[in-house]
């Protein structure tokens, strides 16, 4: 009887985490959607490209190289296989909490998991170049961002190593349940490295400082992928609990998940009030990206707090996202999406919330790590960006840009009737 229900346990969280890595493989869908629908029709083929192009890439890296680097181990799929039974049901029979225990899994499906969460980090920095960035030099990021940048502030942070062999972030009491640093603040300093090299878009800001609105082409495509985006983060923060096979663990996805969906909705609200309050109108884009951002905000602790304190930290993040992109644009830093301000500020929001709820995090621990990850990301991809832009280039030409990426980099595009007169 015992034997069967270790063999349930396996099934069981094998099982869900599978599903939620599927969910979260749904989040790339919606960051296409969501940055098409935000570009200008001229332009959305080519980041539909960026989209599929660096999510193919992203799997292969780390599993050519990301996952060995992260959590050690050979390259390629070697220590990745299934676990053997035998030995997970040794190790059981020695062990005194039986069936209430850890987490038992493949190490497939661990691995699957954790390849969804790479391609979200390099997925944000989409948006943030869109509409002027070469498609193939992008590429050639995500291959470094995907197979070595990410992996090892993963491996300082989920993997436990020292960061240089200097300190220990778990030791000053660094906490990141799902990833509102280790993912979306490193997807942002990788964004902000590539914004600053690149420049804005052309006409974006005046010569006397005026800022131009450039509106997306399809907001209810937007829209759509906002919503793929906040049903994917169920299976990015309620995967992150690891198991689902006992009645405390079972109990503690359930309040994930209505976490995660009630700092959403908080974020959302407040957003579109805020906007409602400095522009005059409801502004759609900032309550999109509200409650984007009080999902980033919730994913550093979503298992903590109590509902209505996961509906105040969401809250937050829509309300400092937009100030943020209000002051990314007085700076002159065009984000055409509002990527750096979503999972950048609202990052960063999201890991000094969790000493709050949290006792075993502290404010040391999440400053410290905040700034790691954000100084490791940041300067090595200023550096990659850099000498790809001495080698490739990385901006399209002046006439290129203003025809629309499509045409030069892709050869197609996406609304040929309405562009362009048959």
């Amino acid at each position: 009887m015992e034997e069967n229900l270790y063999h349930l346990q396996y099934a069981m969280d094998t099982f869900y985490f599978l599903v939620c890595g599927a969910l979260v493989m749904w989040m790339a869908a919606g960051f296409a959607m969501l940055e098409s629908g935000l570009v200008r029709a001229k332009n959305t083929t080519e980041i539909l490209a960026k989209n599929v192009g660096m999510f193919a890439i992203a799997c292969i890296m780390y599993l050519v190289c990301g996952y060995a680097i992260m959590y050690g181990g050979e390259i390629f799929l070697s220590g990745i296989g299934d676990v053997d039974a035998s030995k997970v049901l040794g190790e059981y029979a020695e062990r005194e909490d039986g069936f209430t225990g850890g987490s038992i899994y493949s190490t497939a499906a661990d691995f699957f998991f954790q390849v969804v969460f790479v391609a979200t980090a390099v997925s944000i920095t989409s948006g943030a170049v869109a509409e002027r960035m070469k498609l193939w030099p992008f590429l050639l990021f995500t291959v470094v961002m995907t197979g070595f940048i990410y992996p090892m502030e993963g491996s300082w942070t989920w993997g436990g190593n020292d960061v240089f062999g200097l300190f220990n972030l778990g030791d000053l009491g660094f906490s990141d349940f799902a990833g509102s640093g280790i993912v979306h603040l490193a997807g942002a300093s990788a964004a902000l490295a590539g914004v600053l090299l690149l420049g804005a878009r052309k006409g974006k800001y005046g010569p006397n400082g005026e800022i131009n609105a450039i509106t997306g082409a399809n907001l209810p495509l937007a829209t759509l992928g906002m919503f793929i985006l906040w049903m994917g983060w169920f299976g990015f923060n309620g995967g992150s609990v690891l198991k689902l096979g006992d009645i405390d663990n079972a109990n503690a996805v359930a309040m994930v998940f209505l976490n995660t969906n009630t700092a959403a909705a908080g974020g959302l609200v407040a957003a579109l009030i805020v906007a409602r309050l400095l522009f005059g109108k409801a502004d759609l884009t900032m309550a999109l990206n509200g409650a984007l951002a009080g999902l980033v905000a919730i994913t550093a602790g979503p298992d903590t707090p109590s509902a209505l304190g996961a509906t105040i930290i969401g809250a937050l993040g829509g309300v400092l996202v937009v100030f943020s992109i209000l002051g990314l644009d007085k700076l002159k830093i065009d984000d055409p999406v509002g990527a750096i301000s979503v999972h950048g500020s609202a990052g960063i929001l999201g890991l000094l919330a969790v000493p709050f709820t949290n006792s075993d995090a502290s404010f040391v621990g999440q400053i410290v790590g905040a700034l790691t990850i954000f100084v490791w990301v940041f300067g090595v991809s200023l550096l990659v960006w850099f000498i790809i832009k001495l080698v490739f280039g990385i901006r399209v030409s002046e006439e290129e840009e203003f025809e629309g990426v499509d045409l030069s980099e892709c050869g197609m595009e996406a609304y040929p009737e309405f562009t362009r007169s048959k």
